[in-house]
C-alpha cells in the first residue's frame, strides 16, 4: 500500500474515533439521569451508539455493512460463536440483534461509557485468567442470559484475528454448548479487511455480517468444534475474496 493511501485511511480512523467517542459522551449525558430508574433503556442507548458508528463508519470512512443470513437467526435465546475481527463485531451486531448479550473480557470495563454500559445492559465480563471459576461463571450467566430470550455472543477464538490469520478456537464455546444443552448459530465475516484489528486506520469497501444455519445440540464435542470451526473459517474466507 502507498504512503499517501495509508496516511488517508489513518485519517479516516482518527475522525472515526473522535466521531465515536463524542456520540458516546453525548448519549452518555443523556443518559446518566435515566438508567439508574430504567436499566432496561441501556441496549436502546447503545443500539442508537451503534447506529451513528455504522453512520460515520460509512460516511467518513466509505465502509457499507451488509447482514445476510437472517433466516437463519433463531427467535428466542441462542448462542452465537462468530468470528472476530476488529472492533466493528462488537458494534453492529446491537443493530441487527434485538438483545445481544457479549462474552466479554473484563478490561473492557475500563473503557469511559462503553464499561458502564455494558454491566448495566447484563454483558457477561470474564476473567480470562480465571480457570475453571471463570468456566463456572460464564455458564452460569450465559444460562441466566439465555433463559431471558437474549442472544449470547461468544468469540471463540477469545481475541481479534487478522482475516486469514490461522483459526485458534479456544473450549469455552464447546463447555457452554455441551453444558447447556443448546444449539449455536455462527457468524462469519470480513470486517477486518476494513476495520483491521490492530491500528487506527479504516479502509473502504464492504463488511459483511452472515449468519449462518444453525448447528443442532447434542454433537459430540470434537465434532461440535470441527463442525463451527470449518463453517466459521470457510463463510469468512469466502467473504475475504468475494464480499
Amino acid at each position: 500500500m502507498n504512503p499517501g493511501a495509508k496516511a488517508l485511511a489513518l485519517a479516516r480512523g482518527f475522525v472515526l474515533t473522535v466521531w465515536m467517542g463524542a456520540i458516546a459522551l453525548v448519549l452518555g449525558l443523556i443518559s446518566a439521569p435515566i438508567i439508574p430508574f430504567a436499566p432496561k433503556k441501556t441496549i436502546g442507548f447503545i443500539r442508537l451508539w451503534s447506529r451513528a458508528v455504522l453512520f460515520g463508519l460509512r460516511t467518513i470512512c466509505g465502509v457499507t455493512v451488509e447482514v445476510r443470513g437472517l433466516e437463519n437467526l433463531p427467535r428466542h435465546g441462542v448462542l452465537i460463536a462468530a468470528k472476530h475481527q476488529g472492533g466493528l463485531d462488537m458494534v453492529a451486531p446491537f443493530v441487527f440483534l434485538s438483545e445481544p448479550a457479549f462474552v466479554m473480557k473484563k478490561e473492557l470495563l475500563a473503557i469511559p461509557v462503553f464499561g458502564a454500559y455494558a454491566q448495566t445492559s447484563g454483558q457477561i465480563v470474564i476473567d480470562r485468567d480465571g480457570g475453571a471459576a471463570t468456566l463456572r461463571a460464564m455458564i452460569k450467566a450465559v444460562r441466566d442470559r439465555f433463559d431471558q430470550g437474549r442472544q449470547i455472543i461468544i468469540f471463540p477464538e477469545g481475541t481479534r484475528k487478522a482475516p486469514g490469520a490461522p483459526p485458534d478456537y479456544k473450549p469455552g464455546l464447546a463447555g457452554l454448548y455441551r453444558e447447556l444443552n443448546i444449539a449455536c448459530t455462527p457468524i462469519a465475516t470480513n470486517s477486518g479487511a476494513c476495520w483491521p484489528p490492530k491500528g487506527m486506520a479504516k479502509y473502504p469497501g464492504r463488511v459483511v455480517f452472515e449468519i449462518l444455519p444453525t448447528i443442532p445440540a447434542g454433537m459430540k464435542r470434537a465434532e461440535f468444534m470441527r463442525e463451527v470451526e470449518t463453517r466459521i473459517e470457510a463463510a469468512s474466507e469466502a467473504l475475504r475474496h468475494k464480499p
